[in-house]
């Protein structure tokens, strides 16, 4: 499934948010949003999956307008991971996970041995197949984070949208889980803050800066240092593997930074 975001504008409480971004992405292709904190990038993705309605600017699913199709029917298509998973009441992790059927269940139906299986493989998948019968609510925020990825898988998507996936993940569970979903062959477009890991699983990078998407291509060509400094404001290094050809971006520490002449 393609999806096209063309010219989105949105507003919160009279202000501007979101200005003027186009962006896309194709079938199997990781696409990642960087940029720093308030920049636009959570609000975009709500936008997408349809917690926000944009002011200005279309949507499109394979070429349908998102904004004429049925909540249920997008459902279908679109998987969710986002940042806060708090619940008013409590599931257990079996439940949670099974949450991700309901799209394709007709009212008051039952859960079959297929939804069973499925839910049972998206445990196996993100590795928390043991904790079925555990309260979600008792998990820690990493365990949290992949079971909210393991209700995405049991929906079985076709476009997957993740705003900080890696969040409360230690780097063991952050590098399983982005390989994860690079496995999957669907489109997947991705908010992250770890810029080594955006270079690493991503296929195409969008910058926001102050809502705006500044620059965009793939990551080799837009990780550099003049990019992040100005970004960013804070100075690195793109450092490459020899062996791999993966780019690591390296801080320097606030009091270690070069002087930068005409800076």
């Amino acid at each position: 499934m393609d999806l096209s975001v063309e010219n989105i504008r949105v507003q919160l409480q009279h202000q501007s948010i979101v200005k003027d971004v186009s962006l896309a992405v194709k079938k199997g292709e990781f696409v990642g949003i960087i940029g720093p904190n308030g920049s636009g990038k959570s609000t975009l993705l709500k936008t997408i999956y349809r917690l926000i309605k944009p002011v200005e600017g279309t949507i499109l699913l394979s070429g349908k307008n998102l904004s004429t199709l049925p909540l249920s029917e997008s459902a279908k298509s679109v998987g969710v991971v986002s940042q806060f998973n708090a619940l008013n009441f409590d599931f257990t992790v079996f439940d949670m996970v099974m949450a991700g059927r309901t799209p394709h269940k007709r009212a008051l139906s039952t859960n079959d041995r297929q939804d069973y299986e499925l839910v049972c493989s998206a445990l196996r998948q993100v590795g928390m197949e043991q904790y079925g019968d555990r309260n979600f609510s008792s998990l820690s925020g990493g365990e949290q984070q992949r079971i909210i990825l393991a209700r995405a898988l049991a929906q079985q998507p076709k476009l997957l949208i993740l705003d900080e996936p890696t969040n409360h993940l230690d780097i063991k569970h952050q590098l399983q889980l982005l390989a994860l979903v690079k496995s999957l062959g669907i489109g997947v477009l991705s908010a992250l803050h770890d810029l080594s890991l955006a270079a690493m699983y991503c296929d195409h990078l969008y910058v926001m800066k102050e809502g705006h998407i500044v620059a965009s291509g793939p990551p080799r060509k837009i990780l550099t240092a003049a990019l992040i400094r100005d970004v960013y404001e804070i100075d690195c290094e793109i450092q490459e593997n020899a062996a791999t050809g993966m780019l690591t971006v390296c801080y320097y520490p606030t009091q270690l930074m070069p002087v930068v002449k005409g800076a």
